[in-house]
């Protein structure tokens, strides 16, 4: 159309020279346009004429300019056509119940948990919550249906029937059994564990001899012992490494329990210790406080308050040892002021040989792992070969 109007903006210009003679072209179309004006304006037609030159000249000279500012702006998409877009398939996973197992892109590590029982849950959570991996990475088996298809509800993760369906799907995989079916279970997994899977147990009395003579030669296993408040996200978890894993497996086994809490390497022969103090230690804490509560009411203050008190007390004692670094004794002589009421409440708990008690719940928890880990050991019998 543009140049349409150019070829009859030429026209007029050619009707106007005839009529002017050289004084059409001589000067430039806006004089050219005034002088016509004065010629023509007693005349409808040429008026026209004159309308038709005034429309083609701005056709000529300011279109032109438009169509180049246009062309420099970036395309835009009409929100219909952004609405049907097709989405990358991590979102469309990421949404729970969508994904099946080999289904949408393959992610970089996957991991699959034996279990789906509190503590494979609490773990599940804090990994998708923390970034770690994405739902659709964690494949989960559980002969308690249920349990299996209340997680794949909730956060997204794939279900699978069986334990080998898991193994076929996961580089790591986190037995998350009791622990008398642990046998049972690495025997199921002995014919499908690969060079490339590092196995990780949670379950208690499950040593790394054990894991090792069930499993095939060479497979890289590791044992953890992490404790309940991983279901709120502030585990403390110790793990001790199997002779053939790799050296960034220590590095991963930290970050994926760290998603959790906190995650400390120690040796194998540790454990059954982490066991006594921070595995049973939560027992103890809440023994704690319910004294602390009972206490409280006892001294005249409602069931209620008491208990919220005693809790809030030690969340605060327990975040000052966190954040100042320092010595409980020292914390604890800075609340006990010369014949104040705190050290007379100290003097009553030496007196109930509070220390010693509780040193010895920590040593009878730990006796009691080790007696555990001697019932498991295994028995002889050929390994499989790995494949």
């Amino acid at each position: 159309m543009v140049e349409c109007l150019r070829r009859v903006r030429t026209c007029v210009l050619l009707e106007l020279k005839r009529t002017q003679g050289p004084f059409a072209t001589s000067y430039p179309s806006f004089i050219t346009t005034s002088v016509s004006f004065t010629i023509y304006r007693r005349a409808p037609v040429r008026l026209i004429v004159l309308a038709l030159l005034l429309a083609t000249t701005i056709t000529a000279f300011i279109l032109p300019q438009q169509h180049t500012i246009m062309s420099e702006q970036p395309a835009r998409i009409p929100p219909a056509a952004i609405a049907s877009t097709p989405q990358h398939p991590q979102h469309a996973l990421s949404r729970p119940g969508t994904h099946k197992a080999g289904e949408g892109e393959r992610p970089k590590l996957t991991l699959g948990f034996l279990g789906g029982g509190m503590m494979a849950s609490a773990l599940i959570k804090g990994l998708v919550k923390a970034e770690v991996l994405p739902n659709f990475a964690i494949f989960v088996s559980d002969p308690y249906k249920p349990s299996r298809d209340k997680l794949v509800a909730e956060v997204g993760v794939t279900g699978c029937d069986t334990n080998i369906e898991v193994a076929e799907h996961a580089q790591v995989i986190i037995l998350a059994v009791k622990p008398d079916v642990v046998p049972q279970v690495l025997r199921e997994l002995s014919q499908r564990v690969t060079p490339r899977h590092l196995i990780i147990s949670i379950a208690a009395g499950a040593t790394l001899q054990l894991l090792q003579h069930q499993l095939p030669d060479r497979s890289r296993v590791v044992r953890v012992m992490p404790n309940t408040p991983c279901l709120v996200g502030q585990s403390a978890a110790a793990f001790a490494m199997g002779d053939n894993c790799l050296p960034e497996d220590a590095a991963l086994v930290k970050k994926i329990f760290s998603a959790v809490g906190a995650a400390f390497e120690v040796k194998e022969k540790d454990l059954n210790a982490v066991t006594g103090l921070s595995g049973s230690g939560p027992a103890y804490i809440f023994l704690l406080i319910e004294a602390l509560a009972d206490g409280g009411v006892r001294a005249g203050l409602p069931r209620n308050i008491a208990m919220q008190l005693a809790t809030q007390t030690v969340k605060g004692a327990a975040t000052m040892v966190q954040l100042t670094g320092e010595h409980p004794g020292v914390l604890k002589d800075q609340v006990a002021s010369p014949g104040g009421t705190t050290i007379a409440g100290i003097e009553a708990l030496e007196k109930g040989s509070f220390r010693a008690t509780v040193m010895s719940a920590v040593t009878a928890s730990a006796d009691r792992a080790k007696q555990l880990a001697e019932q498991s050991k295994p028995t002889p019998n050929p390994r499989p070969p790995m494949t």
